[in-house]
């Protein structure tokens, strides 16, 4: 069996810790550089569930995308939910790796994973990282669908690929409008509107798209239409589990590690539970309403 060091170094191969943002906080966060490994598990958040799992699982090592602290602390305390989380891992022998901007950033990374999701072919990445000669490193990708599809038709398709969540998927733009190319980008995306209006594509698919951020980008989306596609967080980033999974198969085989490696399907998405909306809006206000003005508020007379 591989030490911990030799895994780690496996992966740092992968997603070089160099290469994730500068506020980042990536790499190893628990573990003994000694201990041997022979299971694996891969995830999206290191919160209580997953670890429990890993328990369960009798893994040597968690690696999720997410990192338990992204910022500095105080105390491990086991009072606390990520000091619980801690003293878990420690209690256990299980060791944490942390991969998130540098895996975003890594060909392939996070979003070449959300692409090959809803059977996307990647054209580029959406923001290239300028140290990469080749050109296939960077944030978000650019894609082409093999064939033409409404904004509709790409919205079932993302909810059909993707591990389903309360949240579903959110479309802003004209449904009917046809799609055929899509930027992509796992994760909270909204920081990336200026290169996804300078890539010139039909459909942005991305996390976490908040109100003003989202209703400035479609007022302001000429020269033509563009529709969001806006999916759950962790449901744009699980495809990655999957991915990461794999590429460690893979190194194992080639290294003779046997190394046992398994992908959490656990939904650790916050939101449990979705309620549609049922009242009719302003816009569609009951007939027997219609004489109201719209000034008036409601119980006025007519």
């Amino acid at each position: 069996m591989p030490s911990l060091s030799e895994v780690i170094a496996a992966l740092e191969s992968l997603w070089p810790a160099e290469r994730a943002e500068s506020w980042d906080a990536v790499g190893t966060v628990v573990g003994d550089p000694d201990q041997e490994v022979s299971r694996v598990l891969f995830a999206v958040d290191p919160v209580r569930e997953i670890v429990d799992e890993a328990v369960a699982l009798g893994a040597d090592l968690l690696v999720t995308h997410h990192p338990l602290y992204l910022r500095g602390t105080t105390t491990v305390a086991a009072s606390t939910f990520k000091g619980r989380v801690v003293h878990t891992l420690i209690k256990n022998d299980i060791a944490l790796h942390v991969a998130h901007t540098n895996a975003d950033r890594a060909d392939p990374g996070v979003s070449d994973a959300l692409a090959g999701a809803l059977d996307l072919r990647v054209v580029r990445p959406l923001v290239p990282d300028p140290t990469d000669p080749d050109g296939r490193r960077g944030l978000g990708r650019v894609c082409e669908l093999d064939h033409p599809l409404t904004v509709r038709e790409l919205a079932a398709r993302a909810a059909e690929r993707l591990p389903a969540t309360a949240q579903g998927i959110r479309v802003a733009g004209d449904p009917d409008a046809p799609v055929r190319t899509v930027a992509v980008s796992g994760g909270s995306g909204d920081s990336l509107f200026d290169d996804v209006r300078a890539a010139g594509v039909d459909a942005f698919l991305t996390a976490d798209l908040r109100h003003h951020p989202a209703s400035e980008f479609m007022a302001a989306r000429a020269p033509g239409p563009l529709a969001l596609l806006d999916a759950a967080h962790w449901a744009t980033e699980w495809p990655w589990c999957e991915l990461a999974a794999t590429q460690l198969d893979e190194i194992s085989d080639r290294n003779g590690w046997d190394l046992r490696v398994h992908v959490s399907t656990t939904v650790t998405d916050p939101w449990t539970a979705h309620a549609a909306s049922s009242r009719p809006s302003p816009t569609t206000a009951p007939a027997e309403s219609a004489s109201r003005a719209p000034s008036d508020p409601p119980g006025a007379p007519n």
